[in-house]
């Protein structure tokens, strides 16, 4: 890594802006070669993520459709931090709306780079501890997510067997398999 150089970049220009990102044009110079290149960049607010834990380890999962890859997808609760919220304050609000839930206690995961080479943002992940049904499902017009439960322990073989797909839903739970506490969940 000590050899490699940042790109200088000499120009950037804005797209176009859509609902949940903009399209930037990066005009940079290799540090190796001299040479100009474009990058273009999708400009976007953080994301959260969140696993919901029931007091009996279950975890909260939805399906939802996903549009780049026309499919039903089985992932955790998540969306945009809107301006001038927090990730976590985010998190709360994506758990209620999605599911329904809401939970007595919020452990912080971190952060990952969604995908470094295009975007610009960074995706957070929480624990949501003790989640109860709090009331219905607050959808938007563009959303239709199913709710299930499915015990925590399962979680390994629902990835293995490919039920589970959604890379950030993928690191999400690596952080709270193998960096948080990994012996609670193993019981």
């Amino acid at each position: 890594m000590a050899g490699i150089k940042p790109w200088k970049v000499l120009k950037s220009d804005l797209d176009n802006s859509y609902r949940v990102f903009r399209v930037r044009t990066d005009h940079s110079q290799s540090p190796r070669t001299g040479r100009e290149h474009k990058f273009f960049v999708l400009e976007s607010c953080p994301w959260v993520n969140v696993i919901p834990l029931t007091k009996d380890k279950e975890v909260v999962l939805i399906h939802q459709y996903r549009h780049g890859i026309r499919k039903v997808t089985l992932e955790i609760p998540g969306g945009l931090v809107d301006p001038g919220r927090t990730p976590l304050e985010a998190a709360k609000k994506e758990l209620l709306e999605e599911t329904g839930c809401s939970a007595s206690r919020w452990t912080d995961l971190g952060w990952v780079h969604p995908n470094p080479a295009i975007l610009d943002n960074r995706c957070y992940t929480y624990i949501a501890h003790d989640v109860d049904y709090f009331g219905a499902q607050q959808l938007d017009d563009a959303e239709d997510i199913q709710t299930c439960l499915h015990p925590l322990s399962e979680v390994p073989s629902l990835i293995k067997n490919g039920d589970i797909t959604h890379a950030l839903v993928l690191a999400a739970f690596y952080r709270l398999f193998v960096e948080y506490n990994p012996v609670a969940f193993h019981e």
